[in-house]
């Protein structure tokens, strides 16, 4: 697949049922085809992650690339939400709470989200209509 600088690409938790659900929710509402993903367990991950992410957090984290940049956690959420259709644009005013504040509740929900969402034995395997936006 070819990846052009003006694509944003979402690496995600490929095993994890939240992010699972948290990429079906985009992909319904990126109208204007701005994203890519891949899993966090994948080599591309790797290729673009390289030792940026501690081990510790790498599964932990939604990362957005955009730009050449790496935003992760709330951060990579509200960015997100930006470029959406509908009313979701509106969250990235969130941006103006601290980060270290929004950091801590996405912490919350990441620690948790095996446990309250469930996890997969294996990453998400797109469907054929897909497979273009996944790298």
């Amino acid at each position: 697949m070819r990846v052009t600088p003006s694509d944003k690409i979402i690496l995600f938790d490929g095993v994890c049922n939240l992010c699972n659900g948290a990429v079906t929710f985009v992909i319904k509402r990126d109208k204007k085809n701005l994203f890519k993903f891949a899993t966090l367990q994948s080599d591309i991950a790797k290729e673009y992650l390289g030792e940026s992410l501690s081990e510790k957090d790498f599964l932990a984290s939604i990362v957005l690339i955009e730009n050449g940049k790496q935003y992760t956690k709330s951060s990579a959420a509200l960015r997100i939400a930006k470029n959406l259709s509908g009313a979701y644009p509106l969250l990235y005013i969130f941006m103006i709470v601290p980060k270290f504040l929004r950091d801590w509740v996405y912490s919350i929900i990441a620690k948790n989200r095996y446990k309250w969402f469930g996890k997969k034995d294996a990453c998400m395997i797109p469907t054929p209509e897909l497979k273009e936006k996944f790298l």
